[in-house]
This record gives structure tokens, sequence and C-alpha cells, in this order.
């Protein structure tokens, strides 16, 4: 005939199987007290942790945040019992000397006598911390064997109780690193980011000579960030409350650009029904920004030379003199040299712009800012669709990392945007980039150049080598969820993954 099974037993039994399916270690300890309650009749439990010299409660049952905020103390402090406020424990080093300490007096929260166990918790022979139960006692209560009974599942949970810890010192120190990153990048200039030696150059030229008055000439490639650089030249200088005016002399035609500029009288070419305010003028006492200044016409450089010199102007159709105040700032993506040399940019004009000339590199020479942004613009994209992407995948960065970036951090920023609207869960993977980074000259994983004319079978083993990594990686190294998820057994799983060569770090 079967025997019953004792309560001890079954509690064991209970834990075992929550440790085995359980991987969260702070809901872990939390079901164990839980099923200490429901099975024991023990009431209010804690797991108590240690965290340098400080005891904190890592999990509860049974007790309010108020409770909860009395179990957090300085060792040496001694600790307060939360069901007598008249008693005092040992402080945590003597629990090796004696792991248990009883009280059987009674308490404003009980209506019969409890005692109060506690026993250590002991992680390759270091004392971590301690699980502690109130218990109800009455003559026939062994006490002895409910604390020999708790010190057997102190001992099986503790590698939980260690996971805990390790989770904890690692979310410290990830907020350490962040903030010594967060100091490192204090020096960038507004909302820039980067921090390649190529950048920190510019981030000091931005502070040497935003406090002054003197014209910049901002030059670099299409969608390097020059726009940036002018507005944190003006975030940094005295007239950052001042009105920032912008003109691409790219973006109009000709004979439109100086009207834009200088501004028109009423009748002054056909079109020109009233009179217009150009943007010299609206800039007065602020900041002008005249993007891809090379573009202009050799007759417009003449008036925006007058103006540079003498802060004076005429609006189209008027004699009338004006004047503006204006710091002046330009940007150009082409080789102005190069202009002068085919008379199509003034000399004069060139040198009177080049008085503080900023040079912003193009992201191909910024390797190590090219993750640093590409997690910048994902923070930004997930605010503006709503999204929560929280990495990249390794094949992603072997990509972005391998590809040549003509378009610069414009062009890094719409691949963001695209990975982030395509990504279907919280990582961004290779095949969520656009296709241009995925050729056979920027792949850096899965098809790389020398595997251009590799079998299909290779192929396919790096698709299913991604996958697998990938799937262990979301279940934080758990194979047997990661195997759920891909629909495959955890015998499977491991003979796939010795067949790829994967091991189970």
């Amino acid at each position: 005939m079967k025997q019953p099974i004792g309560p001890e037993i079954s509690v064991i039994q209970k834990i075992s199987a929550a440790i085995i399916h359980e991987r969260d270690a702070e809901k872990l300890l939390s079901n164990v007290l839980a099923i200490l309650d429901t099975e024991l009749g023990m009431l209010r439990g804690t797991f108590t942790l240690r965290f340098g010299d400080t005891l904190k409660i890592e999990a509860s049952h049974g007790m309010t945040e108020a409770e909860k905020q009395l179990g957090q103390y300085h060792i040496g402090e001694g600790i307060t019992g939360h069901v007598a406020e008249t008693r005092r424990s040992h402080v945590i080093p003597d629990l090796r000397k004696d792991s248990r300490f009883l009280n059987r007096t009674g308490s404003r929260n009980y209506d019969s006598q409890v005692a109060f166990i506690c026993v250590p918790l002991i992680h390759d022979e270091e004392l971590i911390g301690t699980l502690s139960v109130d218990r109800p006692v009455d003559v026939n209560t062994d006490l002895d064997h409910d604390v020999a009974l708790l010190e057997i599942i102190a001992n099986i949970t503790g590698d939980a109780a260690n996971e805990c810890q390790e989770v904890h010192s690692e979310h410290a120190a990830l907020l350490e690193e962040n903030q010594k990153l967060r100091d490192m990048l204090s020096g960038n200039p507004t909302e820039l980011v980067g921090n390649c030696r190529e950048m920190q150059i510019v981030y000091e030229q931005v502070r040497q000579v935003a406090p002054s008055d003197a014209t910049v000439l901002i030059r670099g490639g299409s969608g390097t960030g020059k726009e940036m650089i002018a507005r944190a030249i003006v975030n940094l200088s005295a007239r950052k409350d001042k009105p920032f005016i912008t003109l691409n002399c790219a973006a109009l035609p000709e004979n439109l650009v100086e009207s834009e500029l200088f501004g028109h009288e009423k009748g002054a070419f056909t079109g020109a029904v009233n009179r217009r305010i150009g943007r010299a003028e609206a800039a007065n006492g602020g900041t002008l920004f005249l993007d891809e200044i090379g573009d202009l016409t050799m007759q417009t450089q003449v008036k925006l030379l007058r103006f540079l010199q003498e802060k004076t102007f005429s609006r189209v159709g008027s004699n009338e003199e004006l004047h503006s105040d204006v710091r002046f700032l330009a940007a150009t993506s082409r080789n102005l040299e190069e202009l002068m040399e085919k008379k199509l940019f003034r000399e004069d004009l060139f040198y009177r712009l080049n008085i503080f000339p900023i040079s912003m590199p193009d992201l191909a020479k910024r390797q190590s800012d090219i993750i640093l942004l590409a997690e910048h613009f994902i923070e930004k994209m997930n605010l503006r669709y709503n999204k929560k992407v929280a990495r990249l995948s390794t094949t992603a960065i072997n990509l972005l990392m391998s590809y040549h970036w003509p378009g610069n951090v414009r062009e890094l920023e719409n691949c963001m945007e695209r990975a982030v609207l395509t990504a279907a869960d919280d990582c961004i993977h290779s095949y969520n980039l656009p296709p241009s980074l995925q050729t056979s000259l920027s792949t850096g994983s899965i098809i790389s150049a020398e595997m251009k004319s590799a079998p299909l079978d290779v192929m396919m083993n790096n698709y299913e080598r991604e996958l697998i990594t990938e799937a262990i990686k979301r279940h934080n190294g758990n194979i047997s969820a990661a195997g759920r998820e891909l629909g495959v057994s955890p015998r499977m799983m491991n003979y796939r993954m010795n067949k790829l060569g994967l091991n189970n770090k």
C-alpha cells in the first residue's frame, strides 16, 4: 500500500517544481514563501539579501510596504523583527554561530503565540542573506524540526537568491557605467551624439567659438549633421534666446534666393503682390544660418559679402538701406576651393566666411559612434511609433559596422526608422535592415563576401545559427525556453547546437 506523503516532503516537491519552472529569481523566492504559508501554515516570511553592508528584503509574503521598509538596515545596526517591535535578533554575522533566532512572545499582530525563525542563506560558503518566517506555536510544536526544514529550503533556494544578488549587482553596474558615459558625454554640446576622437575635436571647436559672434563655416558631406552643429553653437551662445533663422540655398530657384534672403518690395517682380521681410531682417538680434552656401549665384554672393562686412542690405526693388545685427553661420557640402578655381565662388567671400571653419567627419570615419547613434535613433523611433525595441542582434551590428554609409548619419537614422517599424519583437535583426546593407559587400556574418559562392547548406546553417542564438539571448540563456519558442524539444536543441558549434555559454 502506498504511504501518504508527509507535508514536509510535499513542500520540498512543490518548491523544487517551482525552481525548475520559474526563471525569474525574485518571483521564485516569493512563490517559495507562498508555498510555506499554504502548506505549513507559516505566516509572514521574508528573503533578506545582503548587498555590501546593507540588508534588504528581496521577497516577502504577508507584509505591508511599510513593514518592508523596516526590513532594510545596515549590518551592525541589528535586525528589528517585523512581528514584535520590542525584540531584536543578532546582527547578520552572528547567524553563522546561531542559525536560528526563536521568540515565543506574543505580538499585537497575532492573537496566539508566534515564533520567529531565521536561518542563513549560504552560497559558495558565503553568507548572502536570510530566510525568516513567523510560525504559530503551541505545546506540540517542534521548532527544531521546523528549523531543519527551513535550512533545507534555504539550501535549495540559495542559487535563486544568489541570482537575485547578481541581477541587482549587474543593474547597479550598468547604472554606474551609464552615469560614467553620461559624464563622459556631458561635454558634448546640446543634443549631439558621438564620442569618437574626430567628434571630440568638433565639440572643442564648438565650445571655443560659441561665446563669440565670429562667423563660422561648417563643412562636411551631406547628412553629417552640419545643422546640428549650427544649433549647438547657437545654444551655447549669448543669442540662444534670440531668433535662429535658416535658409537652404540649394532648395530654392536662383531667382528667389535673393528675395528670400533680403526680402522684396511690393511690385519688385511678377508675383510680388506684397512687401516681404527677408531672412536677414527676421534674424535681427539673433543668428542667420545659410545651408549649402556653395550653391549661391555670383550676383547673390556680392550682396551677401556686403551684408557680412557692413551688416546692411536692401530689399529687392528698394534703394533703402537696412541694418540687421545677426550672427552668421554657413554650411556647405561642396568643395569651395574647386569652385573658386572654376570662378563659381568668390574668393573674397570665401575668406570672409572661413574665419572659423569646422569640418564634420563622414560616418564611415566614426566607426565607434555607429552603434551609439543607432541606439539613439532606436530610442527616438520607439517614442515616435510607440514601439519597444530594446537591442540590436549581433548580425545587425555586423551589418551596420561593415557598411560604408554614403548618406552618413541621415542614412543611418532612416535605416533605424525602417528597422524599428519592421521589428516584430524587442530586437532588430539583420533582415529588418534595408536591402542596401545586405549586399555581399556590406554583410558581416550571414552572407559575407567570402560566402558569395557558398553552398546552400552552409548558408542555411548560418541562418539557423542566428535564429537559435537570438532565441537563447531573448530567454537569458534558457535553452528549454528558447526551444519552446522555436518549436524544438530540448534534446533536439542540444543536437542542433552541437551540430552548429554553439556551446551553452
